[in-house]
């Protein structure tokens, strides 16, 4: 990381975007590595932590292999910068291939430069959730399935003759016995 310290509003960003950053869902989310890739890693979610264990882009690079084998084809086992964001960016495409939407993922900065680690996290949280597509355990709340409903014409014309309350109703609504403030002397 060769960038120049942040001052002012730079920093005053910097520090709301690190303190999003949640160490229990961050344990969470290296717990569920450790299950899938069955690595014997520090599952501590400090940031620290957090972020030694998954810069190098290797680790992620097995979990989108062990839900998606041959998903990604090379591992750079390089420490050589380019080849570690090589991984994270393999990664980040291996997660979206997986179902992960797009404003779920991370840019390779937010890891590599130690950016904004939360959202690695949110990343990492929202794969977690697609586990059990892949007939592995899952973490976070269990994704929500499609429930298509179909009407018959009768069913969608039988609501036609009702008058729905968010019209708005005056039955019985005068303004006798109003009064705002003084009345008005002539």
């Amino acid at each position: 990381m060769n960038r120049a310290t942040k001052s002012g509003i730079a920093a005053e960003a910097q520090a709301k975007v690190n303190a999003k950053y949640s160490e229990e869902q961050a344990a969470e989310c290296l717990e569920w590595i450790a299950i899938i890739t069955s690595a014997d890693i520090n599952k501590s979610g400090d940031a620290d932590n957090f972020y030694e264990t998954l810069k190098n882009g290797q680790l992620l690079c097995q979990v989108i292999n062990a839900l998606k084998p041959g998903q990604i084809k090379k591992i750079q086992t390089s420490a050589m910068a380019f080849k570690c964001m090589e991984n994270i960016n393999a990664f980040v495409e291996g997660a979206k291939a997986c179902g992960v939407p797009t404003q779920e993922t991370f840019q390779t900065v937010d890891l590599w430069e130690r950016q904004n680690l939360n959202s690695v996290v949110i990343c990492l949280q929202s794969l977690g959730r697609k586990g059990s597509q892949f007939d592995k355990p899952s973490i976070g709340p269990k994704e929500s399935e499609k429930n298509v409903r179909h009407f018959t014409e009768e069913q969608l014309r039988a609501s036609e003759g009702i008058v729905n309350l968010q019209y708005g109703s005056n039955k019985g609504a005068t303004q006798s016995g109003m009064s705002f403030g003084n009345t008005r002397h002539m």
